[in-house]
């Protein structure tokens, strides 16, 4: 129905950058708030970033000054610039959309994509 596809994870250095991306596929007819979440063994989950349909940001504080969420509304697509990175942002990253499916219903979805695997060595 409704699919994210992530690209952009990898190995760097510490001080390095790396620059993720999500598009959404499938039925959409409209896509509200999308963000980046991570989470490494035994951790839970965290949000990284989120940003709305209107451009509005909101960030995690180990993040600020470093980590850039943007989107693309004409492509359904929304990128995580990192910079300045650090060895415990080694994680899995996902991100996250909330869909609407339906012209008749205001209803929306959450749907994430598959996970990539970012890896900040010392």
């Amino acid at each position: 129905q409704v699919q994210l596809v992530e690209s952009g994870g990898g190995l760097v250095q510490a001080g390095g950058s790396l620059r993720l991306s999500c598009a959404a596929s499938g039925n959409i007819f409209s896509i509200g708030a999308m963000g980046w979440y991570r989470q490494t063994p035994g951790k839970q989950r965290e949000l990284v970033a989120a940003i709305t349909a209107v451009g509005t940001t909101n960030y995690a504080d180990s993040v600020k000054g470093r980590f850039t969420i943007s989107r693309d509304n004409t492509k359904n697509t929304v990128y995580l610039q990192m910079n300045s990175l650090k060895p415990e942002d080694t994680a899995v990253y996902w991100c996250n959309a909330r869909i609407r499916v339906r012209i008749t219903s205001s209803d929306y979805i959450d749907c994430w994509g598959q996970g990539t695997q970012v890896t900040v060595s010392s």
